[in-house]
């Protein structure tokens, strides 16, 4: 009985040790990081920081050829006269621009009657009763992808909405904001329908491939069947990972007393609920449908001249504020939580005041993000990184599949000083697709490549420029969270879509699949 209960206990210990070192791994992970100041001066670190390395970098007169222009840039000093000059005179500029700033204050006027009326919290409440628990992971990372389509509105609207299901459903908040994030961000390579980043991405290998072949086509549907196939490959790691790395490390939650979400779980919502959701429903299908009829048909007002729908892409913010809005407010007068007009301004300015930590590290976040270009340096860590990778394949001879996971490793390393993957391929498309089109690859499998390594990094960078953001989501559940917690929760996805993703690569290019329609993997040059 003795040696039964010894060996009861090694197996015991045998099948806790890898959850226990996992879990080891990443509490180190998140003490190192909220060992960190709070990211506000975080932030203002990283400016000072900054500063002192193009003071020393451009001493030595470092400079960098571009691969398209064959212009020299030079790493350029931030006390330079003009970039002093430049920081007190744009400082307003540079925060007013910021690109995530006005698309989260303004979808968050539309989500914020939305939220404060009740009606979020009502929905929410009855889609969690609707769907089994069981799905609630994979249906948060699914929509974490979709959302894509919606440009980068998915940061501000299914991030805390991930988190919130997961409150609702008596499950760690933060395992669901983490699940959403990875959706958004990390799947950012995926889609089940091709979004405006095809669109975009294609705009610069077309050129690039045209360096070698002036008549080659790049499309939008280029890696259409490849980014359709990554769709399910990421909805189960992410629901893997969640339900089995990450909320098992979290651990069983609990509030903090003044934590208010407005979502009622009870089995029977009040009869008057019932009925502000079913016209809050009704009203926001009229809005959907209404804007449908902007899209859809060829002469709609938010068609292009010829017809296209960049002006829809870029309409989808002022949509998404008036489709939040509209519900809201139905939602709100028919529960009577909403009497008169001042309530609407109430809500919208409630909702401001809980942006107020947000705002102050998007000023910070600007400015980092803002003075790392103008010194230069995140064009000279992109060009370094491309030239190294180059190196490589000429002094070693490294081809094939490794070749293009080196590509895709770099690609993601770059991504973690520049966050802009438009930024980044104008960079690095006219060295890579040339090069790789020598090699027999197609432009259309570099480009597949570059999203792979453009995207699983994103989760892992305070650079990427909704990252404060997602602090500030997190904090509402855990006053003690910073840059530490969210790194730690995120690394396990970041490991594992990068992996996957870079295996359905590698099959891909093994069996020779096409990426998309009229998309091959690899060409004969003369």
């Amino acid at each position: 009985m003795a040696d039964d209960a010894s060996s009861a206990d090694v197996d015991a210990n045998a099948q806790e040790s890898p959850q226990s070192l996992s879990g080891r791994l990443l509490s180190m992970v998140e003490r190192t990081g909220n060992a960190l100041p709070e990211p506000v001066t975080l932030f203002f670190i990283f400016i000072g920081l900054t500063m002192l390395i193009s003071l020393v970098v451009s001493a030595f007169g470092v400079s960098v050829e571009h691969p398209r222009t064959g212009e020299m840039i030079a790493v350029e000093s931030l006390f330079s006269g003009e970039n002093i000059q430049r920081l007190f005179t744009d400082m307003a500029d540079t925060f007013a621009d910021f690109p995530p700033l006005g698309l989260v204050l303004v979808v968050m006027l539309g989500i914020g009657v939305a939220d404060k009326s009740g009606f979020i919290g009502a929905a929410l409440g009855s889609f969690m009763r609707a769907v089994p628990n069981a799905l609630l992971t994979m249906a948060i990372v699914f929509t974490g992808i979709m959302s894509n389509m919606a440009v980068d509105a998915g940061y501000v609207v299914v991030i805390p909405l991930g988190a919130l299901l997961f409150y609702g459903a008596g499950r760690h908040p933060l395992a669901g904001l983490a699940a959403a994030f990875a959706g958004v961000s990390a799947g950012f390579s995926a889609n089940v329908l091709p979004s405006a980043l095809d669109v975009l991405l294609a705009s610069f290998t077309e050129p690039a491939a045209q360096i070698m072949e002036p008549d080659y086509a790049v499309t939008a549907l280029a890696n259409y069947y490849f980014i359709v196939a990554l769709v399910p490959v990421f909805v189960i790691a992410g629901w893997i990972v969640t339900d089995y790395v990450v909320e098992p490390y979290l651990g069983e939650y609990e509030p903090p007393e003044d934590l208010e979400d407005g979502m009622d779980t009870s089995e029977k919502a009040p009869a008057l609920e019932k009925k502000g959701l079913r016209w809050g429903a009704l009203s926001m299908l009229a809005v959907i449908v209404g804007a449908s009829l902007l899209v859809i048909p060829e002469n709609g007002a938010l068609r292009g001249p010829e017809g296209g729908f960049e002006p829809a892409y870029e309409a989808i913010v002022g949509l998404m504020v008036v489709v939040f809005f509209v519900p809201g407010l139905v939602y709100g007068i028919v529960t009577e939580k909403i009497t008169k007009d001042k309530d609407v301004t109430d809500m919208m300015s409630e909702t401001m005041s809980d942006l107020g930590v947000y705002i102050v590290l998007a000023f910070a976040a600007a400015h980092f993000v803002a003075m790392f270009g103008w010194s230069n340096l995140d064009m000279v860590v992109a060009i370094t990184g491309a030239g190294v990778l180059e190196t490589l394949e000429s002094s070693i001879g490294l081809s094939g599949i490794p070749l293009i996971i080196v590509f895709i490793l770099v690609s993601a390393f770059i991504n973690l000083f520049v966050g802009s993957a438009s930024a980044k391929w104008a960079i690095m498309g006219p060295t890579f697709v040339p090069m790789l089109m020598l090699m027999g690859y197609s432009p259309e499998l570099t480009q597949a490549a570059y999203r792979v390594g453009d995207s699983f990094t994103n989760i892992l960078t305070p650079l990427l420029p909704y990252f404060p953001l997602i602090i500030v989501f997190a904090q509402r559940y855990d006053k003690n969270a910073g840059i530490g917690s969210i790194i730690a929760v995120m690394l396990p996805y970041s490991i594992v879509f990068g992996i996957v993703s870079t295996l359905v690569l590698a099959i891909w290019i093994f069996f020779g699949i096409p990426l998309g329609p009229e998309a091959p993997l690899f060409i004969d040059m003369p």
